[in-house]
């Protein structure tokens, strides 16, 4: 259920929002993120993923949302969970008048998808990144790079 943008910008500045990332790699070990488009962490390198919205199971968010970001339904079932997370923003979809809090769920999927067929909502462009590269480049949000340790340990 998609809220009217004045009552989600209420949601926003009051409570921590529910989401789901995405740590896609491809068989090569590579991880898939995409240059982001809108705030909160705009113009930043991000893995994909997005918001549990209410009435929906975390089930139902992760096939939508492997859906709407990468092209392909994907079951929870063949996800890996890494963690809770919290990410914190000093902006927020909107503007900067208040901050963004998330409360994350990682989970890791391999699938090798080609860069051309992803959607282009969320993020402008695409890239596989190794490891290294993630984690040198300072155009790679901070919190994309928390998951490479939890990741690296399964």
């Amino acid at each position: 259920m998609k809220l009217p943008e004045e009552t989600f910008k209420t949601v926003v500045s009051s409570t921590p929002l529910v989401s789901i990332d995405l740590v896609v790699s491809n068989s090569a070990g590579d991880i898939l993120l995409g240059e982001r488009l809108n705030r909160p962490a705009q113009g930043y390198w991000f893995v994909p993923g997005g918001r549990i919205v209410k009435d929906e199971s975390m089930a139902e968010a992760f096939e939508r949302l492997t859906e709407e970001e990468l092209g392909v339904r994907v079951p929870l079932a063949e996800a890996e969970f890494l963690g809770p997370y919290e990410h914190f923003y000093s902006d927020n979809f909107s503007a900067k008048e208040f901050s963004t809090h998330y409360v994350v769920l990682g989970y890791q999927l391999e699938l090798d998808i080609p860069l051309e067929e992803l959607p282009k909502q969320q993020h402008g462009r695409y890239r596989w990144w190794s490891r290294d590269q993630m984690l040198a480049d300072p155009a790679v949000h901070v919190h994309s790079k928390w998951y490479l340790d939890r990741a690296a340990q399964r």
